[in-house]
């Protein structure tokens, strides 16, 4: 393509004003400077075009020259993505360290895949094949976790006249598809315009039915989300917003993460690149790396490229989705990319509306959140991925009304709502259950079920399980409605003190103690209790359930709740989350505690076995 350069006439932090190039198009990527600075155009006007800069513009001038690329804003996808770290606009910083050295310069360019790795590619087509864009021709064993599928590009279709099997880099030949004459190579590697999102087959939106099991009770359990879903996690300083995605990111049950941390602070940025690394697969006692990819975009980096980064984060995970994996999205945070947007609005002297914000801030959070979905991929052979979008919001002084909140929760199925107070009390997860939801709950509840009895099968445990199984939705909602009567009880017990409360109330808010502490409470750092399965989840939940209903049993029958309160069974049913003993111990405890209970019965002369009907 033929050169064009224009000039520079006006520089506005981040956002440059240049001239001289009249094909210029909305998109376009331009080098901006002697550095060569890495920009996008954004604007339009008869004689002039804006652009915004991914990097530093201090020190530039006007008449300063800007080249125009010709291409939109791409990012490479192919083997090579995961175990690897990147900036804003997707540069490698393992290689830019190689080159560059600890401290980058700036118009550093660097490839997102690396070129000196040679990939042993196995064609799973053979020659002479008809194949179409989207078609898997191949895989390359990227990690030993993930077998990368090589696809056609979009675009291209035709017949295969040459696929052969060896050691490849990203960029060399692998096939050849011809059709109609026209001769097109095939690479590992491919481009893909961030802001574009990639095709699905059509009519391939499949419902959101099978849950992305996270091992949190609080979420598991109360507030789940759906495996291509998008959920919302606002919270004030310090309710642990960053921690609770680090949970997500090690123990979901998604096979590829992809984890954006955009705009966060430098020494939480570092800590994320530090540990990572660390970490263990849960399931396969793999680094976790092996199948994370990390962004990473810290809040001293020029703003413009908070933005550009939410982008590349879920093009990439697009991409795995086309593979046939279901993929994760932690976005840290949203608020901060919504800075961006502001800033940029205010350096193009854009009309503000509420608190700063421009007026399309609620078309581009939707734009990022339905990139989401469980969807049927393009090509052969058929299969199905999945893109789930979690984004935490740091809304200032904890305040839930603020723009970037309100316009999430509107395209989002999920709001786990951090709470301060739970917070500074050392209860975390900090999901406030009053406040949080899950439109997901409902179409959940058949593959939920589901996952407890597979893992009751599969711990061969007792049958009379398979029973209570299928009253999960009744315990589910008889849990949150004594939590919420729990909270209503203790604004009462503020004013005339709990030892005035009817023994009934006082129960109640006893079993909500008793839940908050042996069930919502999880410690991230307790090596038994960070992750929970499906089966002790739901046995946790049934233990501390069935006591409060043979309980108030007692109470009916006049038995006074300090003859309850005395039980050692109280202590154990909030502590035995953490016993290694797993389901076994839970159901140890719950035996034990229903013998205490009905023994105190028998010295009163009654019965209470059997209180929950069929």
């Amino acid at each position: 393509m033929k050169t064009r350069i224009g000039s520079l006439s006006r520089i506005a932090g981040s956002v440059i004003v240049g001239t001289g190039i009249p094909d210029i198009q909305v998109g376009e990527v331009v080098f901006v400077g002697s550095d060569e600075l890495i920009g996008e155009v954004i604007r339009l006007t008869e004689d002039n075009f804006t652009a915004q800069v991914y990097e530093s513009t201090s020190g530039i001038r006007p008449g300063e020259k800007v080249e125009a690329t010709g291409k939109k804003m791409v990012t490479e996808i192919g083997p090579g993505m995961l175990n690897r770290i990147y900036d804003g606009v997707g540069r490698n910083l393992e290689l830019l360290v190689k080159e560059k050295g600890s401290f980058i310069s700036r118009g550093a360019k660097v490839s997102t895949l690396p070129r000196n790795i040679r990939w042993h590619f196995k064609p799973l087509v053979a020659e002479g094949a008809g194949v179409e864009e989207g078609d898997i021709i191949g895989e390359v064993q990227e990690t030993q976790m993930i077998a990368h599928k090589i696809l056609v590009p979009y675009g291209i279709s035709g017949t295969l006249t040459k696929i052969e099997e060896g050691d490849f880099k990203v960029d060399e030949p692998i096939a050849k598809v011809v059709n109609n004459e026209k001769e097109a190579d095939l690479t590992m590697m491919q481009e893909w315009p961030v802001r574009v999102p990639r095709p699905f087959k059509e009519g391939g939106r499949l419902p959101l039915d099978v849950p992305l099991v996270t091992g949190q009770r609080a979420i598991d359990t109360f507030f789940p989300i759906a495996k291509g879903g998008a959920a919302a996690i606002p919270g004030g300083f310090g309710t642990g917003k960053t921690v609770t995605l680090h949970q997500l990111a090690k123990w979901s049950d998604a096979h590829v993460v992809v984890y954006i941390g955009c705009g966060e602070r430098g020494n939480e940025m570092s800590e994320v690149l530090t540990e990572f690394p660390k970490l263990k697969d849960p399931r396969s006692g793999r680094p976790l790396m092996e199948r994370t990819v990390l962004i990473a975009n810290t809040s001293n980096m020029p703003v413009a490229a908070r933005e550009a980064s939410i982008y590349i984060g879920v093009t990439m995970a697009e991409y795995y989705r086309d593979q046939g994996y279901h993929v994760a999205i932690m976005a840290d945070s949203t608020s901060r990319w919504a800075e961006a947007l502001r800033e940029i609005s205010g350096r193009l002297e854009e009309m503000p509306v509420e608190r700063g914000y421009p007026a399309y801030l609620p078309d581009k959070i939707a734009e990022f959140y339905e990139r989401a979905g469980h969807v049927v991929a393009k090509g052969r052979p058929e299969r199905d991925g999945s893109v789930t979008i979690i984004g935490a919001i740091s809304p200032p002084g904890g305040d839930f009304n603020e723009p970037v909140t309100i316009h999430t929760l509107r395209f989002t199925g999920v709001f786990w709502a951090l709470d301060t107070e739970l917070a500074y009390s050392r209860h975390f997860p900090a999901i406030n259950w009053l406040k949080s939801y899950s439109l997901y709950s409902e179409s959940l509840i058949d593959s939920i079920i589901e996952g407890y009895r597979r893992h009751a099968r599969e711990n061969r445990n007792p049958d009379r399980l398979e029973e209570s199984i299928l009253q999960f939705p009744r315990y589910r909602s008889d849990t949150l409605r004594l939590l919420s009567i729990a909270a209503e009880i203790e604004s009462i017990a503020r004013v005339i003190g709990e030892s005035a409360l009817p023994d009934e109330q006082r129960l109640t808010l006893l079993t909500a103690e008793i839940l908050k502490e042996g069930f919502l409470r999880q410690s991230a750092f307790d090596e038994v209790d960070a992750f929970c399965d499906m089966q002790k989840q739901f046995l946790l939940l049934k233990m501390i359930m069935d006591f409060h209903e043979k309980a108030m049993r007692l109470i009916e029958n006049r038995v006074p709740i300090n003859l309850i309160r005395e039980i050692p069974q109280i202590s154990m049913m909030m502590r035995v989350k953490e016993d290694a003993g797993g389901v076994d111990s839970v159901l140890r405890v719950m035996k034990e505690t229903e013998d205490n209970l009905e023994r105190i019965a028998v010295e009163h002369g009654f019965s209470i076995k059997k209180v929950r009907q069929k």
